[in-house]
Order: structure tokens, then C-alpha cells, then sequence
């Protein structure tokens, strides 16, 4: 299907309406969409700044990872950058294969890796200043299941 990294927000039900239609010989489909969320009280914003060309190959090829490792029919990533406001959706996977099991796991392993791995620079602007967001050690313990 397709990896996107894009600055402006995307319809979650739309992408997910056409990815469902395109994916032929699925018996799943499962998507995950993330929103920003204000963790600690006060987020005004969220910046994400990548490399054009570098954050697109990663992606792609952690996409065609997932294909293949899960025996996926169709997969489908989209990760917002620039700036974005608390609820606003940041990113998407979608997945379809001939079984639940693969399309969830699949699910999974893109969400862990480009809540870890994937190559985007967070920076959190709160009342009280800029705060550069690094991957936790729950997140790295999530992506270790992948190894």
C-alpha cells in the first residue's frame, strides 16, 4: 500500500475505508491511530522535525519488514511532522492479512518501532518551556519483544 510521512492531517476513517477496500485476500484488518496527548498538564504543542528522504526509507523499509515477517497482504503507515496541537492525530498503521494474529502482531511491531526506532525529533512546548522527548524504557522493552 503505502508509507507517508506529511506535514498535514489525514481523515483516520477515509485511509482506513480505502486501505480495507484495496486490501484483497484479507480476513483482518487492523489499524492503530495516535493521538497527541498532553501527559504531564500544559502541552500548547508538539513539534516533530525528520530528515526528507531518511525518515521515508526507514519507514518504508520497516514497512516491508512487517510484510514479509507476518505474511501481511497489505500494509499501510502514515506519521505526521511539523507542528501539532494535544488530539490532533501524529500517526497511523493499518494492516491486513489472512488471519488476526499476523494483522495484529503486525499492528504492533510498526507501532513499536516508530515509537522508538523511527527517525523523528519531539520536542514538547509547555507553559513552563521546550522539552525534547526521548524514548522511554518501556518502549525500548516493547520493541525488544521484536528482536
Amino acid at each position: 500500500m503505502a508509507t507517508r510521512i506529511q506535514e498535514a492531517p489525514f481523515d483516520a476513517g477515509a485511509e482506513l475505508n480505502a486501505f480495507q477496500a484495496a486490501a484483497d485476500g484479507a480476513g483482518a484488518v487492523v489499524s492503530f491511530t495516535g493521538v497527541v496527548r498532553d501527559v504531564a498538564g500544559g502541552l500548547r504543542f508538539m513539534e516533530l522535525e525528520h530528515y526528507p528522504g531518511m525518515t521515508e526509507s526507514a519507514a518504508e523499509a520497516m514497512r516491508q519488514e512487517a510484510l514479509e515477517r507476518f505474511s501481511l497482504t497489505a500494509a499501510l503507515v502514515i506519521h505526521r511532522y511539523g507542528r501539532l496541537a494535544p488530539g490532533e492525530e501524529i500517526m497511523m498503521v493499518a494492516t491486513a492479512a489472512p488471519h488476526r494474529g499476523d494483522a495484529f502482531a503486525a499492528a504492533e511491531f510498526l507501532m513499536d518501532w516508530l515509537k522508538s526506532r523511527a527517525p523523528f525529533w519531539k520536542k514538547e512546548v509547555t507553559e513552563a518551556g521546550e522539552t525534547w522527548v526521548a524514548a522511554t524504557e518501556e518502549d525500548e522493552t516493547a520493541l525488544g519483544r521484536w528482536a
